[in-house]
């Protein structure tokens, strides 16, 4: 490939710990690419208020992607430029069928999180998409669920049969609207319940990718990116090289064009990425 101008990072699992904070040599090194002149992204699941700290420590400028390419957003001006949510009908009706499948509902929209008292126990949990929450009397009839914008997403908890029934009903009646996926909690002390997250249809980390890159008149083929998850592939598949983190599952790894020696526990992923497909070393 030719030398590429452009690298996209993931937050949780690549630049950010366990704990959620971030390895200062993977923060030089993407301070050493702005310098450079390198156009600097951040592709996540979280939500802008749940990213934007990072944007603000790295210095960005630029677009960056959250909510899985949901909101995309200009860091400099922290101005929406794309929003697609669940809307109308398709959000009342998402509602419904969380309720009817009896989940611990939390509702992200307007860049925040809405829950009420069944979601106490889950808060930290849900802290790793934003920390702005906004606890209600009632989150299923919450005016969340009607914004003019639209739900951003919404992350439903429960046991795995309850996941299942909620995730037929809306694979069945919302596929045009909405995209849905399922995984176990593995953090104490919620392991063994399952959580399912819902976005509109459309969105993708490789559909952000595709977006910032036309925005900063970059081939994709100048791209580069650094995950770790499942998300992270859709990404893969477009940048001109991709990083898969040392501790990502081996479906994650297998779709990158690299595969970094360095886990998120020590870090140092991020700046060896950087060194290797720019040239660029962190000091």
């Amino acid at each position: 490939m030719k030398r590429p101008k452009f690298v996209a990072v993931d937050l949780d699992g690549t630049l950010l710990d366990a704990r959620g904070r971030p390895h200062e040599r993977d923060v030089r090194a993407l301070r050493a690419a702005l310098d450079a002149g390198v156009c600097v992204s951040i592709i996540t699941g979280r939500l802008y208020s749940g990213t934007r700290p990072w944007a603000e420590l790295l210095g960005l400028r630029g677009t960056v992607g959250c909510a899985d390419g949901s909101h995309l957003v200009d860091a400099r001006r922290h101005a929406t430029l794309l929003h697609l949510g669940v809307r109308g009908r398709d959000a009342h009706r998402l509602r419904d069928v969380l309720a009817e499948a009896g989940l611990t509902t939390f509702v992200f929209a307007q860049d925040a999180i809405g829950h009420d008292a069944a979601g106490r126990p889950f808060v930290e949990y849900v802290t790793t998409w934003s920390k702005d929450l906004r606890p209600v009397h009632d989150v299923l009839r919450h005016e969340l669920w009607d914004t003019e914008d639209g739900v951003t997403a919404a992350v439903a908890i429960g046991s795995l049969e309850q996941i299942d029934e909620a995730a037929r009903s809306i694979a069945g009646e919302l596929s045009s609207a909405a995209v849905v996926a399922k995984f176990p909690i593995r953090r104490e002390p919620h392991r063994g319940t399952w959580a399912i997250i819902v976005r509109a249809a459309g969105s993708t980390k490789g559909t952000a990718l595709r977006w910032i890159a036309e925005r900063e008149q970059v081939a994709l083929g100048d791209t580069v990116c650094v995950g770790d998850w499942i998300n992270d592939i859709a990404m893969f598949e477009l940048a001109g090289r991709s990083f898969a983190m040392g501790q990502a599952p081996p479906d994650v790894k297998a779709r990158a064009t690299d595969v970094l020696p360095e886990t998120i526990e020590n870090g140092g992923g991020v700046a060896r990425a950087i060194e290797e497909a720019f040239g660029i070393a962190a000091e």
